[in-house]
């Protein structure tokens, strides 16, 4: 009877919209989901409206994360109760973060799926019942990072097997998971757990099976990937994941680091982004503030002049390299005095880019915990106070790259017609985060890599145009 109603249940859902919020790492998490789904036979569909299931996996990072995700879920019930879609299915950070209240704020919701059970993705969807399956809606082991600790967590789950969301020519490669810095103000280790790095093997099994699948740009990710290594006894640590890469991958063209923290960047790693052909001169790295104090309260193991020495010596040690940063304006207890100084060192530092996020006092957090909390008011202030200064800055880089020729990576055209451009991405540019640049040219394709001629800029975007006899495409990716 049971497996009567097993198969009863498969053929009624037939069709899934999947909503995938926030960071990269989580979109990783969506794209092996869906490669699971469809695997399966189910048919994936951008219409939620016509769909017989809708997988939202959330995003629980701050409260507007949260904001967002309770509205995509909402949305989705909407659609169950008019009688649409039969299921919903919420999966992410949001559900490993208040899984318990999530049910209680939204209890149309049929099944929560956390992120170290996505592998259960089908059952969740198509209603099947799990060995595994707790107070009717949890599925999976379900993790509790708040009670029982880390000891069961997997050491690193497959990311093989994904359908993809980013255009073919660019990929996201997850080389670890989880956290041990522990920040005051962060939730990322309530959520993914300790750092667990990914073996060297699968990584090199998975950046191979993205570059067959058409990627020429692979960005490494993780919650801290100047940590890889560490955790597994790697001596070699990133520089020797990103010797070995540089090696190992022919097809790929450009290979870029994201979320390196400050305070583990060795020598080493300076030196083989410096040699690597494939590693691309651009690193992104939130430092989050630069006075010595907050740095303190904030629990990031660095100090200023740490900082700035190793700031120094990335543009010594690679001339060339482009520095992405992030900080936060308004953290419990910051004065004038200590927002003015981190003013004027965006000012002075001059990042390629930089992103900024006002405080955000997240529950179970130490910093969350302060009596010292800024205004919203005032958080807001500094925050438009820090974006203006940088954008004198970005404004200037722009301009001296006018006249300049540089390599870059078609992603899309910019309109309908091919007389409308490219949008492109220079080596400086990562995608989604960073500006862009506008190309037109003969023979364009999404996928290509062109070197270009810098005649204007537009805000924080450059505008270039390739000579016509001059284009030269290291590779195209067909559609």
């Amino acid at each position: 009877m049971a497996k009567s109603a097993a198969r009863q249940n498969r053929i009624k859902i037939q069709t899934v919209a999947f909503v995938s919020l926030g960071c990269p790492k989580n979109l990783v998490d969506s794209e092996r989901m869906l490669g699971l789904l469809a695997q399966d036979g189910l048919v994936v569909t951008a219409d939620a409206e016509q769909a017989d299931s809708i997988v939202i996996n959330t995003c629980g990072f701050l409260e507007a994360s949260k904001t967002e995700s309770m509205r995509e879920i909402r949305n989705a019930v909407r659609l169950k109760r008019e009688g649409r879609c039969q299921r919903v299915v919420v999966a992410g950070c949001l559900v490993q973060r208040h899984k318990t209240k999530l049910l209680a704020e939204e209890p149309g919701i049929d099944r929560l799926v956390g992120v170290f059970d996505r592998e259960h993705i089908v059952q969740a969807v198509r209603g099947e019942a799990n060995s595994k399956q707790e107070h009717g809606h949890f599925l999976g082991k379900y993790h509790d990072l708040s009670k029982s600790g880390t000891s069961n967590l997997p050491v690193f789950e497959n990311d093989k097997g994904r359908l993809r969301l980013t255009p073919r020519h660019y990929a996201y490669l997850r080389m670890s998971e989880g956290c041990n810095q522990g920040c005051s103000f962060c939730t990322i280790p309530s959520i993914r757990g300790p750092m667990r790095s990914k073996p060297m093997e699968q990584i090199l099994a998975e950046a191979k099976e993205l570059a067959a699948d058409g990627a020429v740009e692979l960005n490494l990710i993780g919650q801290d990937t100047t940590s890889y290594g560490q955790d597994i006894g790697y001596a070699a640590g990133l520089g020797g994941l990103l010797k070995m890469l540089d090696r190992e991958l022919p097809d790929v063209a450009w290979l870029r680091l994201m979320y390196a923290y400050p305070s583990c960047f060795t020598d080493d790693m300076i030196r083989a982004i410096a040699d690597c052909e494939r590693v691309v001169k651009y690193i992104d790295m939130p430092l989050q503030h630069i006075n010595d104090e907050i740095l303190t309260r904030m629990r990031r193991r660095v100090t200023r002049r740490q900082i700035e020495t190793l700031l120094e010596k990335l543009r010594r040690w690679v001339p060339d390299i482009s520095i992405r940063t992030t900080f936060i304006a308004g953290s419990p207890g910051e004065t004038e005095k200590q927002h003015e100084q981190l003013l004027q060192f965006v000012k002075d530092f001059g990042f390629d880019m930089m992103g900024m996020f006002p405080f955000s006092p997240e529950p179970g957090t130490a910093m969350g915990r302060m009596a010292d909390q800024i205004t919203d008011e005032t958080k807001k202030q500094r925050v438009e106070e820090l974006m203006l200064a940088q954008q004198e800055v970005a404004f200037a880089k722009a301009r001296e790259k006018i006249g300049q020729t540089i390599e870059v990576l078609i992603d899309r055209p910019a309109g309908r017609d091919a007389e409308d451009g490219f949008v492109a991405r220079g080596r400086h540019q990562a995608p989604e985060i960073d500006s862009v640049t506008f190309v037109t040219g003969p023979d364009l394709h999404p996928g290509q890599l062109v070197d270009v001629k810098i005649t204007d800029y537009q805000a924080y975007d450059l505008v270039a145009q390739i000579p016509v006899r001059q284009s030269r495409a290291l590779k195209v990716v067909k559609a």
